[in-house]
């Protein structure tokens, strides 16, 4: 019998299936309610599912496997161009089966259920920090209208404006007064979200042998080490760290023809956020060398690159070599030990 591949486009309500048999030929084509889904799998036998690594798919995978179907994720965007002419299901489900064929294309491994609680934590700490600052700079621009400025930094916001609305003498208009409090409770309420999220992910990483390894490297504190460990997970499935640094986008990119190489800006390729986390990072190992009488060797080499290349690309070289360290500490399973500079 021969073994079949099953592609899956996964929606909200309807779910595309297309099954071959042999590479290049869709033999069967199905259209599936949600509630249908999954009892679609039990009557086959155990297959190759195919689904992008998009929304919900990773429960979809988890589900289907525990079936005893293998499950392959494919990443969206790398399955994109072998869509032929207009979109829609079919065409996805085809487009899938095809781009399966491609070896170079990794598959993206499922999430479990602690990873994907790891990653939602983060997300709503992310959109609650957005929409703070949305509100800091609403009221910033609103009161410098009147002639009232603020000064920088985002701590200065809610103790200026609680004493402007305090103050009868203080040439506010009153009909802002109420409003301007209302916006002042709503950043602090949003402070304490992120606050208590924070707690929690400080609660689960006490859990997670990987996160207190990752945290004793300088420039990844908490944040960081539980991003690698919900968004990216074992490290290990990476070549090697020069692989992991390249898959975060902190690699230059390429132009080269024949003997012609011409290498540019980073890339900034795969997540963003554990990229701006790792920049960060290395930005604040960067301002504690500075200050340190005997930095040891990681420090020593961040402010000769420094020295050398300027603030932001010793940032970025940093963050690469953060990222590189991360995944020697996950591979090797031990703890970040710094070394004196030799005299």
């Amino acid at each position: 019998m021969k073994h079949k591949t099953v592609a899956v486009d996964i929606a909200k309500d309807v779910f595309e299936i297309a099954v071959s048999d042999k590479p290049g030929r869709v033999c069967q084509r199905r259209r599936l309610s949600r509630s249908r889904f999954l009892q679609y799998f039990t009557t086959i036998e155990t297959s190759t599912v195919l689904m992008e690594a998009c929304g919900s798919s990773h429960y979809w995978g988890r589900e289907i496997q525990n079936l005893g179907h293998t499950v392959v994720l494919l990443p969206p965007h790398l399955v994109r161009p072998y869509r032929h002419r207009n979109k829609n299901d079919r065409a996805d489900a085809k487009a899938i089966l095809e781009a399966h064929r491609n070896e170079e294309i990794h598959p993206v491994p499922i999430k479990s259920v602690e990873q994907q609680v790891l990653s939602s934590l983060h997300r709503l700490r992310s959109s609650w920090k957005d929409t703070r600052t949305a509100r800091i700079n609403t009221v910033r621009g609103l009161l410098r209208e009147l002639g009232i400025f603020i000064p920088k930094g985002a701590r200065h916001v809610v103790p200026r404006v609680q004493g402007l609305v305090e103050d009868a003498e203080s040439g506010l208009p009153d009909a802002l007064r109420v409003s301007l409090r209302q916006a002042c409770l709503e950043i602090l309420e949003l402070e304490r979200k992120m606050e208590e999220v924070e707690h929690q992910l400080d609660a689960l990483a006490q859990q997670i042998p990987a996160v207190q390894r990752l945290v004793t490297i300088p420039g990844i504190g908490l944040l960081t080490a539980t991003a690698l460990v919900g968004f990216i997970g074992d490290l290990r499935r990476f070549r090697s760290g020069r692989h992991f640094s390249s898959y975060l986008g902190l690699v230059p990119k390429e132009h080269s023809s024949g003997k012609i190489r011409r290498l540019g800006r980073i890339t900034k390729r795969g997540d963003s956020y554990i990229r701006m986390l790792l920049t960060l990072g290395a930005r604040a190992v960067l301002w504690a060398a500075g200050r340190k009488e005997h930095p040891d060797r990681l420090h020593e080499w961040a402010l000769k690159i420094q020295k050398t290349r300027g603030h932001n690309k010793a940032a970025i070289g940093l963050a690469n070599k953060l990222a590189r360290i991360a995944w020697a500490i996950c591979t090797q399973e031990t703890e970040f030990r710094s070394s004196a500079v030799p005299a």
